[in-house]
């Protein structure tokens, strides 16, 4: 009996270790071919830059779009498509058809304080209901009015040449994935206070605070081979992204939590969808491409 319970127990140990190490394996891979598309997309030229991030952003909203099917029937899946590709092509106008953008500073003035606010005043528990919004517009404003930004900050130049600001936008990306990085790791390691358990059990104070610390960290090495922002705008962008960055993720969280749904998708093995990957810009992109144009 001893022998058929020790050997249950080892291929028990073998198969959940297999399993590990092909998790592993399978993030490791996506993780590294993620990374690599995304900085040689970013930094190719113009036209790439628009094409990954216009894929990214309607992937995003087709995402959206079908998590919000499983619960809300009256939802126009097809014409939201259609309208987030369009104001995908209005944002980088000046380009597409030798027009002005239709976003410029006081439209992004007028969002930051109408969506990404709405956003965070629903994750804090305020009596705002979601119906004010349709959910066609809605996944429209969440899911590709971010990308908008990044978009609009690359081909705008009237505040950079191209060339700077892929530079400076791979840099925000690198903060971004810097904090998440170190915002887990700090938070299995050492953290004991929860941040937000009513959305996201796993966050913590500790977590939270040590991604700031070490994304400041992050930005004085960025800011000493991307000299295109002065340091203490490296370091004021990294505060942004630590704070936004990780409201983004509850806010996600939040939606993912009423649906009842663990991902929102499958796109990227081991790591979820689009937007499980890319929530950290859903809030941050907004307020630091202001910040960007403040400073100039």
């Amino acid at each position: 009996m001893k022998e058929v319970y020790y050997l249950n127990v080892i291929r028990k140990f073998a198969f959940y270790s297999i399993r590990t190490m092909n998790n592993f394996w399978t993030r490791a891979l996506t993780g590294a071919a993620f990374v690599v598309l995304m900085v040689s997309g970013i930094l190719w030229n113009f036209w790439s830059f628009i094409g990954l991030f216009s894929l990214i952003a309607l992937l995003g909203l087709w995402e959206f779009y079908s998590l919000i099917e499983q619960k809300e029937k009256d939802i126009r899946k097809i014409p939201g498509m259609i309208l987030g590709a369009i104001l995908i092509a209005a944002t980088c106008g000046k380009y597409f058809f030798q027009t002005n953008s239709i976003i410029n500073i006081h439209g992004i003035q007028l969002m930051i304080l109408i969506f990404p606010v709405f956003l965070i005043l629903k994750l804090f528990g305020k009596n705002i209901p979601l119906k004010i919004f349709s959910p066609t517009l809605f996944g429209i404003l969440f899911s590709i009015l971010p990308f908008c930004y990044l978009l609009f900050y690359y081909s705008s130049a009237s505040y950079y040449i191209s060339e700077n600001n892929s530079r400076i936008i791979l840099g925000l990306f690198f903060l971004i994935w810097s904090n998440d990085t170190f915002a887990y790791l700090v938070g299995i390691s050492i953290g004991k206070h929860k941040l937000f358990e009513r959305i996201s059990p796993k966050k913590s104070w500790e977590g939270f605070i040590g991604g700031i610390i070490c994304t400041q960290g992050i930005a004085y090495i960025i800011s000493i081979y991307f000299t295109e922002l002065a340091p203490i705008h490296w370091h004021v962008v990294a505060l942004i992204v630590s704070v936004f960055g990780t409201l983004g993720d509850l806010v996600e969280s939040m939606f993912k939590r009423n649906l009842g749904v663990k991902d929102s998708g499958n796109i990227l093995p081991g790591h979820g969808g689009i937007l499980d990957r890319f929530d950290g810009v859903l809030l941050s992109a907004p307020f630091v491409v202001t910040y960007l144009m403040l400073i100039r």
